[in-house]
C-alpha cells in the first residue's frame, strides 16, 4: 500500500469517518456517487468497486457492462457540509475494466490520456477557471418564474445581501475541502455571481470544478436559495460562462512567455492560440454542450460569437491578458466560449489537444481583433476573416462529427456517444412548441 492510501485509511479512522463517497462523472459531466463503508476502502484501493457501467450515460454497452471504480487517494477530502455527525469523505475515481484497463468512455481517463500526450512533449497543462452562476429565490419556472435573489450588478457591494453571505460561506467551504479560491464577486446579472479558482494542473482543476458545483448547490440549499449553472437562464440578462485561463509549462518555465515579444507571448503560445482558433468550431459541441448554451454565445453581453483573438479584447474568443508584465509565470491566455455547464474533463482535453495541434503543425496566428467584434457589421467581419462559432447545437454537432481531432481525442466510443446524446437533445428541442410561437402566432394565424 502506498503512502497516500495509508494516509486515507489513517484519516478515516482518526476522524471517525462513517461514509466515503466515490465520485466519477458520466460522458455529459453529471456527477455520480456511490457511498462505501470505511471497512471497504482498503479493498477498493486494491480491487475497485464494481458496478453496472451500462446504467451510466455513455459508459459501456450492455454486453460489456461490468466496470470498476478505482478511488484516487490523492483526491481524498472530508466533506465539510456533512458536519461532525456521521462525517463523510469523498474520493474521485478512475473507471477501469475487470482486467484493469482504463474504461475508454471515462471522461477523467480521456483527460489523463491527453495530458500524457502533452507530457511526452515536455508540457504540463495548467488551467484557472472563472465560474459564473445565478442564485435564485426559487426554481419554479412554471408558477411565476424563477427570481434572482437581488437586483445588483457587476462588482456591486450589497450590505447584508444574500450573495455576500452565500459567497463567504461557499468560499470558506471550498477552502475547507482544499480548493483555493482567488476571487469572488457579484457578476453583471441580478443574482449572478462569480468565483475564480486558483490555477492548478488540468486534472486537479476538472476535479475541483465538479466539487465546486456540488459545494455551490449544497450551500444554496443550506441558505434557502437555489443555484443554477444553466448557461442562459434569462433572455434579458447575461449568460454564465466559465472563462478559463490556460498555460503550458516546461518544467518550471512558462512556455507561453517570451521577454520582449509582443504581449510577451512566445512562439509556442502563438501557435497554441492558432490551434485553438483553427479547431474552435469543432470543439464547441463539447465546451458548449446544451441547446441553451447557444442562447449565451449569441446573446451578446460579452459572450464570444466569432473566432478571434485579441489583447484584453473581451469581445474576442481568446484574450491575451497582461496583468503582470514582468512576471513570466503569469503569462497565459483566456478561452472565453466555454460555459459553466460544460464537462470539464472533455472540455480541457479538447482545448489542450487543439493547442497542441497548433504547435505540432506550426499553425500561423492570424491578425488580432482590435475592435469590438460585436459592433462590426457582417460585411466588416467577413472582410477581416472573422468566422462565426456554431450558431446552434445542431450546427455544432454537424461540425464536430467531421472532426478528426475530436474523434481522436475523445476516442471513438465517447465521440459517438456524445454525438448521439446531443442529437437526441436537439431532436427533443426541435419538437417543442415554445411560448414565443404561441405568443406571436396563436391569435394571428
Amino acid at each position: 500500500m502506498d503512502k497516500q492510501q495509508d494516509f486515507v485509511l489513517r484519516t478515516i479512522e482518526e476522524r471517525g469517518v462513517k461514509f466515503v463517497r466515490l465520485w466519477f462523472t458520466d460522458v455529459v459531466g453529471t456527477l455520480k456517487s456511490v457511498a462505501v463503508a470505511p471497512a471497504e476502502i482498503e479493498g477498493a484501493f486494491t480491487e475497485g468497486v464494481g458496478f453496472d457501467g451500462s446504467a451510466i450515460e455513455g459508459m459501456t454497452r450492455s454486453y460489456e457492462a461490468d466496470v470498476l471504480a478505482q478511488p484516487d487517494p490523492s483526491t481524498f477530502q472530508i466533506l465539510p457540509w456533512r458536519g461532525e455527525i456521521d462525517p463523510t469523505a469523498r474520493m474521485f475515481c478512475d473507471i477501469v475494466t475487470p482486467d484493469g484497463q482504463p474504461a475508454i468512455a471515462d471522461p477523467r481517463n480521456v483527460l489523463k490520456r491527453t495530458l500524457e500526450k502533452a507530457a511526452k512533449k515536455g508540457f504540463t497543462f495548467y488551467t484557472h477557471p472563472e465560474i459564473e452562476f445565478y442564485l435564485l429565490n426559487n426554481s419554479d419556472w412554471e408558477n411565476g418564474g424563477a427570481r434572482p435573489v437581488d437586483a445588483a450588478g457587476y462588482f456591486d457591494n450589497v450590505p447584508g445581501g444574500t450573495a455576500h453571505d452565500f459567497r463567504r460561506r461557499a468560499v470558506r467551504m471550498l477552502e475547507d475541502i482544499g480548493i483555493s479560491v482567488e476571487f469572488s464577486h457579484h457578476e453583471a446579472g441580478p443574482g449572478q455571481n462569480e468565483i475564480d479558482l486558483r490555477y492548478a494542473d488540468a486534472l486537479t482543476t476538472a476535479d475541483n470544478v465538479m466539487t465546486f458545483r456540488t459545494v455551490i448547490k449544497e450551500v444554496a440549499m443550506e441558505q434557502g436559495v437555489y443555484a443554477t449553472f444553466m448557461p442562459k437562464p434569462f433572455a434579458e440578462h447575461p449568460g454564465s460562462g466559465m472563462h478559463t485561463h490556460l498555460s503550458l509549462f516546461e518544467g518550471d518555465t512558462n512556455a507561453f512567455f517570451e521577454a520582449g515579444a509582443q504581449y510577451q507571448l512566445s512562439k509556442t503560445g502563438r501557435q497554441f492560440i492558432a490551434g485553438l482558433l483553427h479547431h474552435a468550431p469543432e470543439i464547441t459541441a463539447i465546451t458548449n454542450q446544451y441547446v441553451n448554451s447557444y442562447k449565451r454565445l449569441w446573446g451578446g453581453d460579452e459572450a464570444p460569437s466569432f473566432v478571434t483573438w485579441g489583447h484584453n479584447n473581451r469581445s474576442a474568443l481568446i484574450r491575451v491578458p497582461l496583468y503582470k508584465p514582468n512576471k513570466s509565470q503569469s503569462a497565459r491566455i483566456e478561452y472565453r466560449a466555454i460555459d459553466s455547464a460544460a464537462n470539464p474533463y472533455l472540455s480541457y482535453s479538447l482545448l489542450l489537444a487543439a493547442g497542441l495541434k497548433g504547435i505540432e503543425e506550426g499553425y500561423e496566428l492570424p491578425a488580432e481583433a482590435q475592435d469590438n467584434v460585436w459592433e462590426l457589421t457582417d460585411t466588416e467581419r467577413k472582410a477581416l476573416g472573422y468566422k462565426p462559432l456554431p450558431s446552434s447545437l445542431h450546427h455544432a454537432i454537424s461540425i464536430m462529427e467531421e472532426s478528426e481531432l475530436v474523434a481522436e481525442t475523445l476516442g471513438e466510443k465517447t465521440f459517438n456517444y456524445v454525438l448521439l446524446n446531443k442529437q437526441r437533445e436537439w431532436d427533443d428541442y426541435r419538437a417543442q412548441v415554445t411560448p414565443f410561437e404561441l405568443r406571436n402566432n396563436l391569435e394571428t394565424l
